[in-house]
């Protein structure tokens, strides 16, 4: 009888260690499940957020200027989104007819309301590039915070 009390009580503590364990494991994967949801549900906030038109003429002499030494594209972007944005070149990805531009070759600066880029305030987003375009359409790609808008424009 005694060696019955002993077995059940060995098998009782090992079954507690393992049920400890399990409940330790899924105490770790829910903590950091939660972190991941909160780092994700920030990124999204900020997406949604986040909305920016070109608002640039397509058919003005404004937008393209090879007169200079480095050829340059200028486009007006307005902030029509809900939050402030980074002027900070790295913050925004811009491709030129599938061309990335390096964070270099791009300046943005607030028209009006000084150096930070509110909501309704328009950004003067200027390209350099490295070589003069060529005569046809072009296409100009900006994305900020995972809002994407496309500029298409014709040189001739």
């Amino acid at each position: 009888m005694a060696g019955e009390s002993v077995s059940s009580l060995i098998l009782f503590i090992a079954a507690m260690l393992v049920a400890a364990g399990v409940a330790g494991t899924l105490v770790t994967n829910v903590n950091e499940l939660s972190s991941s949801i909160d780092t994700h549900s920030g990124d999204v906030r900020d997406q949604i957020d986040t909305d920016i038109e070109i608002i640039s003429d397509p058919g003005s002499g404004a937008v393209y200027d090879d007169e200079e030494a480095d050829p340059t594209i200028t486009l007006l972007v307005k902030n029509t989104g809900e939050r402030t944005l980074s002027t900070d070149p790295s913050g925004h990805d811009v491709l030129v007819d599938g061309r990335y531009v390096s964070n270099a070759d791009l300046t943005i600066d607030v028209v009006e309301d000084g150096p930070t880029w509110r909501r309704g305030g328009v950004a003067e987003v200027r390209i350099t590039l490295e070589e003069p375009l060529e005569i046809g359409e072009h296409r100009v790609v900006v994305t900020t915070s995972g809002d994407r808008e496309v500029f298409e424009f014709y040189h001739g």
